[in-house]
């Protein structure tokens, strides 16, 4: 019964799914913040190690982009075709996804060597900041594989009903991250170098963990070399239903982007590290958030292929009431208390006095995000691909792009200009992701 999300309380199997993966993604969060929380307080850097590794973000992301679309986008198919009881199609649906995140992998990795410094000062370097993008980034390309094929297919131990193992996976990743970290930043004067291989050698640790599992016995639906043959049907579906958390991320990245190019010219190198670490802030604050949507999809997923409607429309409305709650308690502690969070990342007082006025204005419509994420993750969940699809396009690319270029232009301060962006784009984007899937979706299920 514990991986039967067809019986028994839907809103405990969405907690029983959720907060392993909170606990997680909060690991995980630490995983890939911890690098920026040692490197923002290194002596005499004055803020511009911070400011370098933020330069790499819209890479960073674009490498999460490709793992989401064969991770998350196989992930919810698998789902579904365990709850219809088709499990030889479902571990067909995770070995074609395997085998597209490692070809995958390495062709970033080769690509993003060749165009690496080009590409750096297109996203903002600067001479004085270039030197630690580069090194950080350098290093940090060698774990490709290994990130894309643990993060990617972590998403399968999840949807078999494996939370506590997926959350695992994070933790052993998370606490090498921690001990690593201060050994080589400090211990061995390495500074930034030191973090990148930190990070790749915890997530080298990851994937061997999640490879052993979803091998090994105790998994309920088995890779193997048999189901690596990729068919055409099963990759156009594992793309069209990742094309959505590929796009949330890739647009993230062209957003960054964005952000950095206006910054650097209505306020220059401090203004693209604070903007680092406001990323960084987003990043904590939503970790539960993502974890509460993505601990909704498998047992939606589930329960669609069970063709169980009204458990669908109960675990949406939980979905939504508790993370309601949430959203509006974490922007009342963002607000009131700023510092302390701003301080997480660096013990520049310019960058601090700046960051308060940030914070309030950029998360102004945290709670707006909420509407987003409910939306998208029962657009994946429900296999709703093109709704998925077009939503996350829509708040960044129509929304986001547009308003970080034209603010600052209509704005008597730029860069509050390019704050401005995230909560107009939180706002209309979220509710009109929202409120398409209330229409499109929670209505109409009692038809079906």
């Amino acid at each position: 019964m514990e991986h039967d999300f067809s019986r028994g309380s839907v809103g405990r199997h969405i907690m029983a799914q959720a907060l392993p993966l909170m606990v997680a993604q909060i690991l995980q969060l630490l995983y890939n913040v911890v690098d920026r929380i040692y490197i923002g307080h290194l002596p005499g850097e004055d803020g511009m190690a911070l400011t370098g590794i933020g330069l790499v973000f819209p890479i960073i992301a674009l490498i999460s982009a490709f793992t989401n679309l064969f991770g998350m986008g196989g992930a919810p198919l698998c789902s579904i075709a365990r709850g219809a009881g088709e499990t030889d199609e479902a571990e067909k649906i995770m070995g074609n996804s395997a085998v597209l995140l490692f070809f995958t992998s390495l062709g970033l990795t080769a690509v993003c060597y060749l165009v690496k410094r080009p590409a750096l000062y297109l996203l903002g370097a600067s001479d004085l900041t270039y030197p630690y993008a580069d090194t950080y980034l350098s290093i940090y390309l060698l774990g490709t594989v290994f990130f894309m094929m643990g993060n990617g297919m972590n998403n399968f131990i999840t949807s078999q009903g494996f939370p506590k193992i997926a959350m695992g996976t994070t933790v052993l990743g998370a606490v090498i991250n921690l001990i690593l970290d201060p050994v080589l930043i400090f211990g061995f004067h390495m500074g930034i170098e030191g973090a990148a291989i930190a990070t790749v050698v915890a997530q080298t640790v990851s994937a061997i963990w999640v490879l052993r599992f979803l091998t090994g016995k105790k998994a309920l639906l088995v890779l193997k070399k048999s189901c690596f043959r990729l068919q055409l049907r099963r990759v156009k579906e594992i793309l069209a239903l990742g094309l959505s958390g590929f796009i949330m991320s890739a647009t993230n990245c062209i957003a960054q982007v964005a952000c950095n190019a206006m910054l650097s010219i209505y306020g220059g190198d401090l203004y693209i590290g604070v903007m680092a670490i406001l990323n960084s802030v987003r990043e904590i604050i939503g970790m539960p958030i993502s974890g509460l949507t993505s601990g909704a999809q498998p047992v939606l997923g589930f329960n669609y292929g069970a063709k169980k409607y009204d458990r669908i429309k109960k675990g949406i409305r939980f979905m939504c009431i508790a993370g309601a709650g949430y959203t509006v308690l974490a922007w009342l502690v963002l607000v009131v208390f700023p510092k302390p969070f701003l301080m997480l990342f660096t013990s520049n007082q310019e960058m601090v006095r700046e960051g308060v006025q940030g914070i309030h204005i950029y998360f102004a419509g945290f709670v707006f995000m909420l509407f987003q994420f409910c939306g998208q993750s029962v657009f994946v969940a429900l296999g709703k691909s093109k709704r998925a699809v077009f939503f996350s396009l829509f708040r960044k690319v129509v929304i986001v792009l547009p308003l970080t270029v034209l603010l600052p232009r209509l704005t008597a301060n730029g860069v509050i200009g390019v704050y401005l962006a995230e909560p107009v784009s939180n706002v209309i984007g979220g509710l009109a992701c929202f409120v398409t899937m209330y229409l499109t979706v929670y209505r109409k299920l009692d038809t079906e």
